[in-house]
């Protein structure tokens, strides 16, 4: 297994066209040994990769060991103790999460290497070399173009602690996709998820969001302030939660209709393209977790 991670991480080094694919597949060797054998023998298997990372890759590269090592661990236990699939990636999307966060603030730390600050530097220069090849070309250029742009960069620097949360997340759900039916040919006894169409958002986030507008109401966060910034990163999780509620709602009522598959697809799609009909799909997530419509339905039927 060590050997198949030390190929992979080979790959994923040394071989720019295929990193991507093959930094999907870096957790399933620690994950097969974690689903099969005890913890303490999982642990050696992730410090050896550790030591022949550091070997073929520099010191940098035993981030990448740890991360996906310690992630593909926690999920062959959960595994091993036979969780459901949804346990099993909520602990390895918070371990991947824990590895990424440790390690920026490790680079911050001791190699002075910020990525976040280095990116926004690095969009903000080409975005201003772009306006100006605009007006070296006799293109116009609107007054409040650059203005619009740093408040969007802004933004996004601000909700950056959520889309850390929500790019673990999701990494951790593509390795799954493609990683879990591999494991299950080679005898792992992985679990199935249940139908999208079931999934529930916990009530309590009901009650975080109502709290969180109150508390906004009464004190009002100054912009720049770490309420502020706590305020608004919150509020994007939590509306994202009722996103995935009304999305789930939508394939639950397309079920209950006998809708073909497509049609609660092409919403999906439709909504990330059109806001809209984003906001409309939230608050029927918010109806939904507030009134039951989905019991409602099944007991009218």
């Amino acid at each position: 297994m060590v050997a198949i991670f030390t190929v992979l991480l080979l790959v994923s080094i040394y071989i720019p066209v295929l990193w991507i694919i093959s930094m999907l597949f870096l957790i399933l060797p620690f994950f097969i040994y974690s689903a099969k054998y005890p913890q303490k023998y999982s642990t050696l298997m992730v410090l050896a990769s550790s030591v022949i990372s550091m070997i073929i890759g520099g010191v940098f590269s035993i981030g990448l060991a740890l991360a996906y090592g310690t992630t593909g661990l926690v999920m062959g236990y959960f595994v091993q103790m036979k969780k459901g699939k949804f346990a099993i990636y909520m602990a390895g999307s918070l371990t991947f999460l824990v590895n990424t966060i440790l390690q920026y603030v490790i680079a911050i730390a001791f190699f002075q290497i910020n990525f976040i600050e280095d990116f926004t530097k690095m969009f903000k220069e080409s975005y201003t070399q772009s306006i100006n090849l605009m007006k070296q070309l006799g293109q116009p250029v609107p007054d409040n173009m650059m203005e619009q742009f740093n408040e969007m960069l802004n933004l996004i620097q601000i909700l950056m602690p959520s889309l850390l949360v929500l790019a673990s997340f999701l990494i951790v759900l593509l390795m799954m996709i493609v990683n879990f039916p591999i494991a299950k040919r080679l005898g792992i006894q992985v679990p199935n998820w249940a139908p999208f169409r079931e999934w529930q958002v916990p009530k309590s986030v009901l009650w975080y969001y109502l709290i969180l507008l109150l508390g906004n109401l009464i004190v009002a966060p100054e912009p720049g302030s770490t309420w502020y910034i706590a305020s608004v990163n919150l509020m994007f999780m939590l509306q994202l939660c009722f996103y995935i509620q009304g999305l789930a709602f939508i394939y639950f009522y397309g079920h209950y209709k006998n809708w073909t598959k497509a049609i609660p697809i092409i919403i999906t799609i439709v909504s990330i393209l059109f806001l809209p009909i984003l906001y409309f799909i939230r608050l029927l997530g918010i109806i939904d977790l507030g009134f039951h419509l989905r019991q409602r339905l099944q007991q009218k039927s």
